[in-house]
């Protein structure tokens, strides 16, 4: 049977640029005609746009999410070899920055229903050696930003938030204290890769952070490690967020919490469908922090299933993903590090056990509800 609406597509970009076309081209045409393609008044206007977007935070723009990550870790000016400790279950550009730098990723396992790193983890990985923790906000929401500010600020190490996932997400301390994903560690990071909440036409990425003399001191790492041109304090990246991609930002900034809205309804409408479902789990929800799904992943029970049901709905027009299919450890580029399978048991039961559905604001009700109707029957039958 053919639904009665527009084919299910996991994201589509096309679609929600549709709306903001006028808006889009007066921003590109603007850039063409003050021809200031690098460095130009979008970028640093974007900066103070989203600075005040996520409560007054330092915001500074870089070429990508990966080169945020790199720069937030030589802000720290580790020596080679300093430990720092990741999540065994992220995306692999997590260690890929610490690793570059030269400095040695060390794995820590993950909750399994948060996806995020488990404090008690961090805790057992903690050594003498340890010079940066590493919170990656998986999929939508905060990692604990209590007990990880807590663990750091006793061990003396630097918290470096993964925000790339998560913009926009708050998260509540016991004291009532609230504050953005990526303002509450020493050094926030964020990307603006197109399929982002806040996705620019290109690559993108940014640093958060609320010292001002830490923020200049990543726009200097930024820029070859100069203040003034030509001459180099530091030794720095080559990292600009374009003009044109700037300028874009702005356009998409002020729609941002309209669109994390219609991500968190589209994520109840899912939880309501697939509610009780057996064998299968709706995405989890920390308390203290709000969640503004950039994925919405279900956790099966029965790994020989995942794969199944992401054939079954597949066959019926629904397109799926893995976020992700091999945890990090496993990773041939990473076997320097020395870890075994069955060293990071709950990272390897989500690598065999996650499935990502359609996850836009432009999803419709009726799409969600055809969504969840075909996996519930077919969980349900084959349960």
């Amino acid at each position: 049977m053919t639904p009665p609406f527009p084919p299910i597509q996991l994201l589509d970009l096309a679609a929600e640029h549709t709306a903001l076309q006028p808006a889009l081209n007066a921003a590109m045409q603007q850039v063409l005609d003050t021809a200031a393609f690098i460095q130009g008044p979008d970028v640093q206007l974007f900066a103070d746009e989203l600075g005040q977007y996520l409560g007054g935070t330092h915001v500074v723009p870089c070429a990508n999410g990966t080169d945020a990550l790199s720069l937030a870790l030589m802000s720290l000016d580790l020596p080679a070899g300093t430990e720092v400790i990741v999540p065994a279950f992220t995306y692999i550009a997590t260690l890929e920055a610490a690793a570059l730098l030269g400095l040695r990723p060390v794995l820590a396992d993950v909750l399994p229903g948060t996806f995020n790193l488990d404090p008690a983890a961090v805790a057992a990985a903690l050594t003498s050696r340890t010079g940066a923790v590493v919170a990656v906000h998986l999929f939508g929401q905060c990692a604990d930003l209590e007990e990880l500010s807590r663990l750091c600020a006793r061990a003396n190490v630097a918290l470096i938030e993964d925000n790339a996932q998560a913009l926009g997400a708050v998260f509540t301390f016991a004291d009532g204290r609230t504050a953005y994903a990526g303002a509450v560690g020493d050094v926030g990071t964020t990307s603006f890769f197109p399929s982002k909440n806040l996705g620019c036409l290109g690559d993108g990425g940014a640093l958060l952070c609320a010292d001002p003399a830490r923020a200049a001191l990543l726009r200097q790492l930024a820029n070859h490690g100069q203040s003034r041109k030509y001459h180099h304090q530091r030794i720095g990246l080559n990292s600009r967020l374009d003009t044109l991609q700037a300028a874009l930002l702005r356009v998409k900034l002020p729609h941002l919490p309209v669109k994390t809205a219609a991500r968190q309804a589209v994520a109840a409408r899912y939880d309501a469908a697939l509610a009780a479902v057996p064998g299968l789990a709706t995405p989890a929800r920390d308390p203290r922090s709000t969640h503004v799904f950039h994925q919405y992943t279900l956790t099966l029970s029965d790994f020989a299933r995942r794969d199944a049901l992401q054939a079954h709905l597949r066959q019926h027009g629904i397109p799926t993903m893995i976020y992700y299919p091999l945890p990090v450890h496993k990773q041939p580029a990473y076997a320097y590090l020395g870890y075994r399978a069955g060293d990071f048991p709950v990272a390897e039961r989500l690598c065999a056990a996650v499935l990502s559905l359609p996850m836009h604001p432009l999803l419709t009700a009726d799409q969600v509800d055809f969504v969840g109707e075909v996996a519930r029957q077919w969980m349900e039958k084959n349960s």
